[in-house]
């Protein structure tokens, strides 16, 4: 069972000046049509190869446009050992500041 988190939990964290790593698994055309501020970027299909570049110690949210394939890359962060929370309903959900 994967921790989940909805946009407005993380929106509101945001607004309060909470720092958050927010992972987007989003393909590079549908980041740069809108994301979130301060996102790290990286693809769905990448994230395995990526990995490295993550803490086992700091907690991640993931981000995609729906909720789908941040919770299919959640369950694997997970299952190497990453303190990972899914974004339920994505950037649809969404409704923050976006760049």
């Amino acid at each position: 069972m994967v921790k989940e988190i909805a946009a407005i939990e993380v929106q509101e964290a945001l607004a309060q000046g909470k720092t958050l790593k927010l992972i987007d698994v989003r393909e590079v055309d549908e980041v740069q049509a809108g994301h979130i501020p301060s996102i790290i970027h990286i693809p769905l299909g990448l994230l395995e190869f990526r990995m490295h570049e993550l803490n086992k110690n700091e907690s991640y949210i993931m981000v995609c446009r729906s909720g789908a394939r941040s919770g299919r890359a959640t369950q694997f962060l997970v299952s190497q050992g990453f303190d990972v929370t899914n974004m339920v309903g994505g950037m649809l959900a969404w409704e923050g500041e976006v760049q």
